[in-house]
């Protein structure tokens, strides 16, 4: 009979620990919270609005946000799905925003080097020769605009199915619709993205000079 794991017995559960933060406003509950899942919703709202400046600033949005509003929380709710809730909402917010200026374009630019805005997860662009690690991310970058072109109730389902692994159930309390409606949006959302991306890569070939032709990874698995 193997030892008995005492930590994991006593763990706190993120129910518990958003339970003490609404009813006691306690702090170092919520900065346990912080810690577990601010990289998670940096990158959806990284990928929802594919600019990493942008996500990164709603990010934090988020979690003041969600103290904010920490009274609204119901103990009985699973506190991911709260989460994600008010991430997305912010991000919609931020969208409609961006909509409304005009010489503001969906086509961002992302930061020189920046990490953690990949949409690679498979093929570290670090860890491929030159030549592969730049055509990983020029590839990288043309899903990076591709997913922006999506319309945002097929976005968000994409991002939070192929990219965060939610089940579609999961996806389905986190957008309040029915788990039918999860399963035709996506099967929508990637039949338009798939389109949208084989025109651009057709394109890249087109404007690129003559030479061997590359050898083409799977980026988007579709």
């Amino acid at each position: 009979m193997g030892l008995i794991d005492l930590s994991s017995l006593f763990a706190v559960s993120d129910e518990q620990m958003m339970g003490r933060v609404r009813a006691h406003d306690d702090a170092e509950a919520f900065g346990k919270l912080v810690s577990k899942w601010q990289g998670t919703v940096q990158r959806l709202c990284v990928r929802m609005l594919g600019d990493v400046h942008r996500g990164e600033d709603l990010a934090q949005e988020a979690f003041v946000r969600l103290y904010a509003k920490r009274r609204q929380y119901e103990p009985s709710a699973r506190f991911s799905t709260y989460l994600w809730r008010v991430a997305l909402n912010l991000c919609y917010d931020e969208l409609r925003r961006m909509k409304r200026r005009p010489e503001t374009s969906l086509d961002v630019e992302t930061a020189d080097g920046e990490e953690g805005f990949s949409f690679l997860d498979a093929h570290a662009a670090d860890d491929l020769p030159p030549n592969d690690a730049m055509e990983s991310r020029e590839q990288a970058e043309i899903v990076r605009v591709a997913l922006q072109k999506l319309p945002e109730h097929y976005r968000s389902v994409v991002v939070l199915r192929h990219f965060e692994n939610l089940k579609f159930r999961e996806i389905a309390e986190v957008l309040d619709i029915p788990e039918g409606t999860v399963k035709s949006r996506m099967a929508e959302g990637l039949d338009l993205l798939h389109q949208i991306l084989t025109r651009a890569f057709r394109a890249e070939t087109i404007q690129k000079p003559p030479g061997p032709t590359p050898k083409r990874r799977e980026i988007l698995v579709l």
